[in-house]
């Protein structure tokens, strides 16, 4: 069985799919992109700003799911340019202590929207 999970606090899915589906005893987290929640507006001035909306909108999914990023077990960050990855890398690493969770990063050629950085992550309920 799934359970859909929502939340207004994180962007409305802009095609058919949902924020987050929790099942068998996972969380799994859609990509999400720097698009605030409030306003519908793109923030796309610097990489380490739209990282931090990315993480901030995936917080708030996690909140919705009654858990936080300790419990995420893997990541994947999807970039535009692999140029950037060490600044998306500081500000990443920020929301996670010790006992980060396994990841990989890949460099596309087009995200949603025309952002520069999407993150999708699977966390344990």
């Amino acid at each position: 069985m799934k359970k859909i999970i929502r939340t207004t606090n994180a962007p409305a899915p802009i095609g058919p799919y949902n924020q987050a589906v929790a099942a068998g005893g996972f969380l799994f987290v859609s990509g999400q992109i720097a698009l605030d929640p409030v306003t519908g507006q793109l923030s796309t001035g610097d990489i380490q700003t739209e990282t931090k909306l990315v993480m901030e909108n995936i917080k708030a999914v996690l909140t919705e799911a009654g858990i936080t990023f300790d419990n995420i077990v893997k990541t994947t960050i999807f970039l535009i340019d692999m140029g950037q990855f060490a600044k998306v890398n500081e500000v990443y690493g920020q929301y996670f202590g010790e006992n980060a969770p396994a990841r990989e990063t890949v460099q596309v050629s087009g995200l949603p929207k025309g952002v520069n950085v999407e993150i999708s992550v699977t966390a344990i309920l």
